[in-house]
């Protein structure tokens, strides 16, 4: 049975760096663990939160329940009757390294998802994203361990109900299920995601013509660097508040009075804005009130200057949010957990 520590600070475990306690805090490294502790009377008789990397969570306040940080690690790879490799990973494993691992084997479609944070776990709770590709594209199943019945369970695709950000564990599942393991069907001949200009700008500098899958990686590694904070120097989560997908009426409605907003088209119907460029326009960008702000960079990212309150930084989110709404009459969504 791991060991259940009292009043554990978890500063070290979110990447905000905030400085609250849990009343109860246990490390856990099996799924053998992770059934003991939920066996237990304190997992029995008080609310839980399971913390991965700690990378998109905004904690306002002391977490008075059990906190059960998931390190759950190791890798393995089969290859399948179409020659495609499936690569499982357990759910604690860093994300970037797990990216990495499957790039070094040269095994391509999750190169565009290089440097976010996070563990594999948090991965298809929010079906996370980026220059094009999304975990759906890849995944293949999950294993999950029922909160309740303390069985694992398997999900595949159609059972996550991936949407953008979202999935059912973001939903119906919420708070049912602990995510043991994660399996994704990469490709040693990969088809390269480059629809995004700035790879391909990125790439360009760097002298690339013909990429491989670590070009990928590396062009991905270098724009997220020149645009988001690293946690370790400043507390951050990335980007905060979802890109709003809105009707395309409404959107050129938008484009008469602002001729330069940026949009992806969705669908004939719908177009996603990006968020920063709204919040930036209505003025917040770079913007300090005392030990947080929005980060001088990218006016997505809402950051802890050191000492800053959680509960500070989700006031903020809210003003923010009121004020994108005034001006574009468009609601921004945060992608963080705010707890």
């Amino acid at each position: 049975m791991p060991n259940i520590l009292k009043n554990t600070s978890l500063k070290p475990y979110n990447t905000f760096g905030l400085d609250v306690n849990a009343a109860f805090f246990v490390e856990v490294k099996s799924v053998e663990d992770f059934i003991e502790v939920l066996q237990s009377d304190i997992a029995k008789t008080n609310e839980i939160l399971v913390l991965g990397g700690g990378s998109n969570i905004l904690l306002t306040k002391d977490f008075d329940g059990l906190v059960i940080k998931n390190n759950y690690r190791g890798k393995s790879t089969e290859e399948d009757e179409n020659g495609d490799i499936l690569v499982t990973a357990e759910s604690g494993e860093n994300w970037h390294e797990f990216v990495l691992y499957t790039v070094n084997k040269g095994l391509g479609g999750l190169e565009n998802l290089s440097l976010i944070p996070g563990t594999v776990g948090a991965a298809p709770m929010q079906n996370i994203g980026a220059y094009g590709v999304e975990i759906k594209d890849v995944f293949v199943t999950l294993e999950a361990l029922n909160r309740e019945t303390l069985k694992v369970e398997s999900f595949d695709n159609e059972q996550c109900q991936f949407g953008y950000r979202e999935s059912i564990f973001k939903h119906e599942a919420k708070g049912k299920y602990i995510i043991l393991s994660v399996t994704f069907r990469l490709s040693k001949t990969p088809k390269l995601n480059l629809g995004y200009g700035a790879i391909n700008d990125t790439l360009a500098e760097m002298g690339i013509k013909n990429p491989s899958i670590a070009d990928v990686s590396a062009a991905v590694i270098s724009i997220r660097q020149s645009k988001l904070p690293d946690p370790k120097e400043i507390g951050n989560s990335g980007s905060f508040f979802k890109n709003p997908e809105i009707p395309k009426v409404h959107f050129e409605g938008l484009k008469e009075t602002y001729p330069n907003i940026p949009s992806y088209p969705i669908s004939e119907e719908i177009v996603k804005v990006p968020a920063g460029w709204l919040i930036e326009q209505a003025g917040w960008k770079g913007k300090r009130f005392g030990e947080i702000g929005v980060h001088a960079k990218q006016a997505l990212v809402l950051v802890n200057y050191g000492a800053g309150k959680g509960q500070d930084i989700a006031n903020l989110s809210e003003e923010i949010k009121a004020s994108v709404f005034e001006k574009f009459g468009i609601k921004l969504n945060v992608e963080v957990n705010i707890i």
